[in-house]
């Protein structure tokens, strides 16, 4: 018998007044104001899920108003590997002020932007690689599963690439809004008789307010 574990990924609130500033994996505030966002989300969503966020309170924050709004949740699993990407000494500055901060870092930065990390932080690989542990530990732990996963734009672009296995630059290339849900699952055995990958994608950056595709009813 084929064990699907069913990852629903879903980008924390809107932020509050970090505009034009890369926050990155600082602790800012988010907008839960969005009654309808939330509504339509706890419709969507499995009632009878594994939950985990990160520890940054914008994803604590969205998983406590999905559940206001209506959906049964149990309290989160709490996962650092899920976090947004640590962007070190260029976190709450804008691009012009990271380029004026230190523009020998910034034009190394940008010789590889997917690989290189910014001065005391981390890389996209980075993410990558912390966000794939959390995903196949989960798997394992919860095989046949619903797992909402409340988290990051960097941490499920991660999630995207290492399911697809897509370089570090394509999964950059992804757009993630806020209140977006991502839709992946692991296929015990693989596709194709075994023949194919171990995971299939059913939706990406699907907006809240909008109806789910057949394929991804719980």
């Amino acid at each position: 018998m084929t064990v699907v574990t069913r990852w629903w990924f879903v980008r924390h609130a809107p932020v509050l007044g970090m505009k034009g500033q890369l926050y990155g994996s600082s602790d800012v505030a988010c907008d839960t104001s969005d009654a309808d966002a939330f509504r339509s989300l706890a419709r969507k969503l499995p009632s009878n899920a594994i939950w985990i966020t990160s520890h940054l309170s914008r994803t604590l924050e969205t998983a406590a108003a999905i559940k206001a709004a209506g959906l049964s949740a149990p309290k989160p699993c709490i996962e650092n590997g899920i976090c947004e990407q640590n962007f070190g000494d260029w976190q709450r500055l804008s691009w012009d002020e990271m380029e004026k901060k230190d523009p020998r870092a910034y034009l190394t930065f940008w010789e590889s932007p997917a690989r290189n990390a910014p001065p005391k932080g981390e890389s996209f690989v980075d993410v990558i690689a912390r966000t794939t542990e959390v995903i196949e530990k989960y798997t394992k732990l919860h095989a046949g599963r619903d797992i909402i996963a409340i988290c990051h734009g960097g941490s499920i672009r991660g999630a995207l690439a290492h399911a697809l296995g897509l370089t570090p630059e394509a999964g950059m290339a992804i757009v993630i809004d806020t209140l977006s849900l991502n839709r992946i699952d692991h296929i015990d055995g693989g596709l194709l008789r075994g023949k194919g990958a171990s995971w299939r994608l059913l939706a990406v950056n699907h907006p809240p307010g909008c109806p789910l595709p057949s394929g991804m009813m719980q």
